[in-house]
């Protein structure tokens, strides 16, 4: 999984890192940068919905075979704060898998001198597919 990470570009554009890998679990973080930020300086909810959608699909990957490549089909974020703080954390956790799709929640906090906040919720369906190497 840390291999198939490297290679996303995306996730390096961000700053993002691998915080914590556990059967079922991904954490990601990417610390703030001006360059992620829309108007009002927040972290963009599209770098919210990236992390998120990132710890998802590999929360899900982490439940199946190698050989298997996991793709999201949907998704529904509720952004529930702005995006502030000095890093954001994304926390990628399986509710049900099947042999082929899993349910995946998704919770993004903010971190910085002013504690946590809680800044989305996703909830994700991803579809494992052989033959496509993460």
């Amino acid at each position: 999984m840390r291999a198939s990470f490297a290679r996303q570009a995306f996730m390096t554009t961000l700053g993002a890192e691998i915080a914590a890998l556990a059967p079922g679990r991904v954490e990601l973080e990417a610390a703030y940068h001006p360059g992620l930020t829309q108007q009002h300086a927040f972290f963009h909810a599209g770098v919210t919905s990236t992390l998120a959608d990132s710890a998802a699909g590999y929360a899900a990957l982490s439940l199946f075979k190698a050989g298997h490549g996991v793709l999201t089909t949907e998704f529904k974020m509720n952004l529930l704060n702005p995006g502030r703080g000095d890093r954001m954390k994304a926390v990628g956790r399986v509710i049900k898998t099947g042999r082929t799709l899993s349910v995946v929640a998704a919770d993004v906090h903010g971190f910085g001198d002013f504690g946590e906040v809680h800044i989305a919720t996703g909830l994700f369906t991803m579809i494992a597919l052989p033959g496509i190497e993460d």
